[in-house]
């Protein structure tokens, strides 16, 4: 068993890393009059280099997790560590990982190194924004892995609403939409009120664990996850309890109908920046429902699950067809999330373990598929004189830009699910599960695998195939820089989607344990039960 603190590591060396981008090069540049800027060639390239190593190192650090990991116990908590930290109110510095955590911190660290190599032209020009921006991105990573591995409640709500601050900044100050202080102050005032929400549940839920009775006072511990789990609630007071955690997290996921900040998002900030925000921080909303409102609320889950299935499927076919009708590239790609969502809420709430499993899966190969898309259509939108992202500005792409229109297709294609890329695993393992339990919601979430071929297919044809349009004729492929971006996440998507049984090896287990805590079980198969009739 390893000694390192491998999750500890993960958190603070981010933060090193940002400080250091921060400091690249200040005090170099100083114009006649005036103080020192710290920009120019040095000050850019140098940000870069020291935001990119940061985060390969980070990489580095994930292997070594991984190698510390028994994936033969994924469904417990390993490699981790517990310190008191504010012991009056019962909160502790307590984090660990199960299969489905480290996955997800793995995500969170694969594509920021992503996003640095994407972002090496960006801001202009301008050598500050772009160094400020950099360490920016290097904080957001590090409450990121913070969030997926505390396994203290008091804990995760801090972290679940620091996050908004670098969010806020990336959108509001980095973003590159006319109204993306607009969208930067949605974003935070949705997430800020899912946020206070959730905080009144977490203190009920602080007041429900018993009083020690020889001293009157609660556990130094009191808020560790495995100390709230399977507390003797009232059913009426699990219920809001289990509402309020829900609402925070559907607004986070983003969920229909508290979804409305998503697509501002997108369409005002910086692919990398959407990248990260919907491609693995909105992840802590599903995260939070399967680890959080699944063991502490598991009546109420249960009680929930027919009107959370209902909104999923609305979501489902929601997103998809809003998407259909997107002018704006970026702004379409956010739909297709919001119904991308669907699919991982209703895995979730199928409390079968093929529904959850696939639903675990689903959120990493959703960040994959996705993170591809923003990033590509990013390389397209830098590739126009103006830099629009209408689709219909575009047009012919794939004959000045093959390999960008190649590496988009295949990407789409994975968002859509095709079999032999990473999202049809676990669509297919979300239909399965789902049609288990709830049969009526899979036969009207169907066509939404049409509808999500639509608007793949229908937005390819307008921005990358017939003529070369006129303010694109001049345009390059993709370079070595970009090209790796795209190599590396096309390269994913088709290594989970032809071998996903390794990482399958790592939500399997989880999502028994999720649907043994909520106190379900897997129905019995159809075949089986009409096998025992006949005997």
């Amino acid at each position: 068993m390893s000694t390192f603190p491998w999750l500890t590591a993960l958190v603070a060396w981010p933060l090193v890393a940002a400080l250091a981008t921060a400091l690249t090069g200040v005090g170099r540049g100083r114009p006649a009059a005036g103080a020192a800027t710290g920009g120019g060639a040095f000050s850019a390239g140098a940000a870069r280099t020291v935001a990119l190593v940061g985060a390969l190192v980070e990489a580095a650090l994930v292997v070594g997790a991984f190698l510390a990991f028994d994936t033969g116990a994924a469904g417990t908590h390993q490699l981790t560590e517990t310190y008191a930290w504010i012991p009056a109110l019962g909160a502790s510095y307590a984090v660990g990982v199960d299969g489905v955590a480290l996955l997800l911190v793995a995500l969170s660290v694969g594509l920021v190194p992503l996003v640095i190599l994407a972002a090496w032209h960006e801001q202009g020009g301008d050598a500050v924004r772009l160094r400020r921006y950099l360490a920016t991105v290097l904080v957001l990573l590090s409450f990121m892995v913070l969030v997926f591995t505390a396994r203290d409640v008091f804990l995760f709500y801090v972290v679940f609403e620091a996050m908004l601050i670098p969010a806020y900044f990336l959108i509001g100050g980095f973003g590159q939409g006319a109204q993306r202080r607009y969208a930067a102050v949605k974003f935070l005032m949705f997430s800020l009120g899912g946020g206070l929400i959730m905080l009144a549940a977490v203190v009920a839920l602080y007041l429900q664990v018993p009083v020690d009775a020889a001293t009157g006072l609660r556990p130094e511990d009191a808020f560790l996850t495995d100390n709230l789990t399977g507390l003797a609630l009232d059913p009426t007071t699990e219920r809001l309890m289990f509402a309020a955690f829900f609402l925070a997290f559907a607004i986070k996921a983003p969920m229909f109908p508290v979804h409305t900040w998503l697509p501002d998002v997108t369409q005002n900030a910086t692919p990398g920046t959407s990248t990260l925000l919907i491609c693995v921080l909105d992840k802590v909303g599903t995260f939070g429902m399967l680890t959080l409102c699944l063991p502490l609320f598991p009546e109420a889950s249960r009680w929930a699950a027919p009107f959370v299935v209902v909104l999923a499927v609305i979501s489902i076919l929601y997103g998809a067809i809003l998407a259909i009708g997107q002018s704006d590239v970026l702004r379409l790609i956010g739909y297709t999330s919001v119904s991308h969502f669907g699919f991982i809420i209703l895995g979730i709430f199928t409390f079968t373990s093929v529904g959850v499993s696939g639903s675990s899966f689903m959120m990493l190969n959703h960040g994959i598929s996705t993170g591809a898309l923003f990033l590509l259509a990013g390389f397209a939108i830098a590739r126009h004189p103006r830099h629009s992202q209408l689709v219909s500005d575009y047009g012919g792409m794939r004959t000045v830009a093959p390999v960008l229109g190649g590496t988009f297709l295949v990407a789409g294609l994975s968002a859509l699910a095709l079999p032999g890329l990473a999202t049809f695993v676990s669509e297919i393992m979300v239909f399965l599960g789902a049609y288990g339990r709830w049969p009526a919601a899979v036969l009207v979430a169907v066509p939404a695998v049409v509808l999500a071929a639509t608007y793949v297919l229908l937005t390819y044809q307008r921005m990358f195939t017939g003529p070369v349009g006129a303010e694109i004729t001049g345009a390059k492929d993709l370079g070595g820089r970009e090209k790796t971006v795209a190599g590396v996440l096309v390269a994913a998507l088709v290594v989970l989607g032809l071998v996903p049984g390794p990482a399958l090896d790592y939500v399997r287990e989880p999502a028994s344990v999720s649907v043994e805590l909520v106190g379900a079980t897997d129905p019995e198969p159809v075949l089986g039960a009409a096998e025992g009739s006949e005997q």
